[in-house]
């Protein structure tokens, strides 16, 4: 099936701060409706399955959606049965602002955390190290064709993951995730943005 092209995202030139942007993506992204969302799962999920990029990977950190978030649930269900093992992301409880990552499977047992979004207990036999993980799929509120990104604003990826500019031999390989529509013509970057190695839509991939 013939699926048309959807045109970038163009900020107004009075409102294309980061701020302005995030608030403008995030509706457009809410605005889809359960069955448009259910079938861009899908499309992503094919697309990723595909990926020469992550072929090999067998331990992936995801996430669960949220405000809109392009679920990476058909990927995960189908991705297990090559034996890969997922994570996803539990707030630091040492180091503020940072992430670890605890195993996750169909009965792990998840609690809210300080912003209400559903995480694993922590127990340090279930936890893996970023540097140890082979990718990471993470939402995006937008990108660009650059490899620029639009996160939640609160920078946790970005902290957890500096060390990649200091050791890139260790690091995971960088998937933003994201419907086509949040997709902008050029976004502004800041100098702490850890960069990405692709970008992962319902419609195509971007850079892997």
């Amino acid at each position: 099936m013939h699926i048309p092209p959807i045109a970038p995202f163009e900020p107004h030139p009075e409102r294309s701060s980061r701020a302005h942007i995030r608030k403008a993506l995030r509706n457009l992204r809410r605005s889809l409706t359960a069955t448009e969302q259910k079938a861009a799962a899908k499309r992503m999920a094919r697309l990723l399955l595909a990926s020469p990029a992550l072929y090999r990977a067998r331990h992936i950190a995801i996430y669960l959606p949220n405000d809109g978030e392009i679920d990476p649930g058909p990927f995960v269900a189908a991705a297990r049965k090559r034996g890969v093992q997922f994570y996803l992301p539990i707030l630091h409880p040492f180091r503020d602002g940072h992430m670890v990552f605890g195993s996750y499977s169909a009965d792990t047992r998840l609690i809210d955390n300080r912003f209400g979004i559903p995480e694993p207990s922590l127990s340090r036999e279930h936890i893996r190290p970023a540097w140890a993980l082979d990718a990471v799929l993470f939402p995006l509120v937008g990108f660009d064709l650059e490899g620029g990104r639009l996160g939640m604003g609160g920078g946790f990826y970005d902290r957890t993951f500096e060390f990649v500019r200091r050791t890139p031999r260790l690091a995971p390989k960088l998937i933003g995730l994201a419907h086509e529509v949040q997709r902008v013509v050029r976004l502004p970057i800041e100098p702490w943005d850890i960069p990405l190695q692709g970008i992962v839509t319902d419609r195509r991939r971007y850079r892997i």
